[in-house]
C-alpha cells in the first residue's frame, strides 16, 4: 500500500468515523521517524590496556629539567651575543668533523 490515491484517502475518513485514516497516518509518522533517527554506530572496543588521555602502563612523565648552575644563563647569553654558539662547538656523537671550522673565513 505504497501508492495512496485521494479516494483511498477519502474511504478512510468515512470508514470507522475517520479512525482507520488516523490510525494509518501514525503508522506513516512512526515509520517516517524510524528511517529518520538512525542510532548511533556502535563505538569500536579499546584495546586492552588503553588509557585516554594517560601516559601508558608502566611509564610516567618527565621530570623536572636538571637546575643549572649559577650564572650559567648570563653565560650562555654572553656567548650568543659573541657569536660564539653552538656552531664551534663539536658535537657530542663523535663523527662530526671539528677542524673545518677553524678556517680563516670563520674567523
Amino acid at each position: 500500500m505504497t501508492d495512496i490515491d485521494p479516494d483511498d484517502v477519502a474511504a478512510m475518513r468515512r470508514e470507522n468515523g475517520g479512525r482507520d485514516f488516523r490510525l494509518f497516518m501514525r503508522q506513516q509518522i512512526a515509520e517516517g521517524k524510524a528511517r529518520r533517527d538512525k542510532p548511533a554506530p556502535a563505538k569500536e572496543a579499546a584495546p586492552p590496556g588503553y588509557r585516554p588521555g594517560a601516559w601508558p602502563t608502566g611509564s610516567s612523565p618527565p621530570g623536572p629539567l636538571k637546575p643549572q648552575p649559577p650564572g650559567a644563563w648570563e653565560y650562555a647569553l654572553h656567548r650568543y651575543r659573541q657569536n660564539e654558539g653552538s656552531d664551534r662547538d663539536p658535537c657530542e656523537c663523535g663523527a662530526c668533523d671539528t677542524t673545518s671550522h677553524d678556517t680563516e673565513e670563520n674567523q
